[in-house]
């Protein structure tokens, strides 16, 4: 008998549209990506070199099951240069990546039926991380007219007895808005703990993402280099926690993980504190793919009410085309040979909607597009 939490668990769905496209690449199809979230640029010359200099130093052993402490001062200086925020090194837990991290926080704050209050579109993987270890997660609806905004108000009226915590994330997947700052302060004054995705924080366009740190010590922060740094095949990325949490975690880190990649840690100093130019140019190429994007969907009949301002996502309307965005975008896939992702990933309400990522070239995103008017048309 297979596990039934192993059986219940829904696929990723844009992970299948990939396998897919992968599938028809190797029978010689040219494909073009606008699915995955996975920046097109090579990691800043500072990280390779941080790397190579790491293994040529033999820095190829664990280290703390909390993280190198140098990279944990980093990270604690950087939440103080960016945002004004003073953390501790001993509140930070570096991870193979943003998604153990969010394995270890759901692990010490959920008992079984505790609740988890989270966007409807929201990241794929969310509900599933609570699901699997016995919690409920528990939806709030939020809308494209509204720019997608979790708002206090609504996440109040699903407050109850068991609930634990509000999961935001912004700059959002799958809808690159960011949540106001006066939201963000009115969230952090609910009550409930605050688990603050802010993995696409510094790929922000127009405003100016905040931490909910900012605003209140009652919550989680995860944070990670996949996005900002494309660091993503080097797994690193961290959380903060309240003090009183770090050391339950850390026994599960040390059974589950034992530490996050020496060798990459070594590169994650160097992402913070080197890489600054790098950035500021890759951020300067998202933001005129996503112009290019934003105008372009609109000129072919989808709908963006708000334009998105963060991250590398567009999240367009595509109900006046089909009320099964699973079945459209395969059938993108298969007729127009361009990767897209469908709406109900990331939620029953984001059903009827696409996912287009510009983490592509200009040229290859304009020729993705191209294709994809041709299909509509025909």
């Amino acid at each position: 008998m297979i596990a039934r939490r192993a059986e219940e668990i829904t696929p990723f769905i844009v992970m299948e549209v990939l396998e897919r496209a992968r599938e028809l690449e190797r029978q010689g199809v040219d494909v073009i990506h606008l699915e995955v979230g996975e920046p097109d640029f090579d990691v800043p010359l500072a990280v390779k070199e941080a790397t190579r200099k790491a293994l040529d130093l033999g820095l190829t052993h664990y280290t703390h099951s909390l993280g190198d402490l140098e990279l944990r001062e980093a990270i604690c200086r950087h939440y103080e240069k960016t945002y004004g925020v003073f953390i501790k090194p001993e509140q930070v837990v570096v991870t193979s990546g943003t998604s153990p991290a969010m394995m270890l926080v759901f692990s010490a704050l959920l008992e079984r039926g505790q609740e988890v209050v989270l966007s409807d579109p929201g990241y794929s993987c969310y509900p599933n991380f609570i699901s699997f270890l016995s919690g409920v997660p528990v939806r709030v609806p939020v809308y494209e007219k509204d720019g997608f905004q979790l708002r206090a108000e609504a996440i109040r009226e699903r407050i109850g007895d068991q609930t634990r915590a509000i999961l935001i994330n912004s700059p959002s997947n799958p809808t690159g808005n960011l949540l106001s700052e006066g939201n963000l302060k009115a969230i952090a004054g609910l009550g409930p703990y605050i688990i603050s995705d802010e993995i696409y924080h510094g790929l922000v366009y127009e405003g100016k993402e905040h931490s909910i740190l900012e605003f209140t010590d009652h919550a989680f922060v995860l944070n990670g280099y996949s996005k900002l740094y494309a660091m993503t095949g080097m797994r690193l990325g961290y959380l903060i926690a309240p003090e009183r949490f770090v050391r339950p975690i850390q026994k599960m880190q040390q059974n589950f993980f034992i530490c996050a990649s020496s060798l990459a840690q070594r590169a994650g100093i160097a992402a913070l504190e080197e890489t600054g130019p790098d950035v500021a140019e890759m951020k300067r190429i998202y933001n005129q793919r996503r112009q290019f994007m934003v105008r372009r969907l609109r000129e072919m009949g989808f709908g963006i009410t708000v334009e998105p301002t963060g991250a590398f996502y567009v999240f367009a309307n595509a109900r006046h085309l089909s009320g099964d965005s699973y079945a459209l975008a395969f059938d993108i896939l298969e007729k127009a040979h361009v990767g897209v992702t469908p709406g109900i990933d990331f939620g029953p309400n984001g059903e009827g909607y696409l996912r287009f990522s510009y983490a592509n070239s200009r040229e290859k995103i304009a020729d993705g597009l191209e294709r994809i008017e041709r299909y509509l048309k025909g």
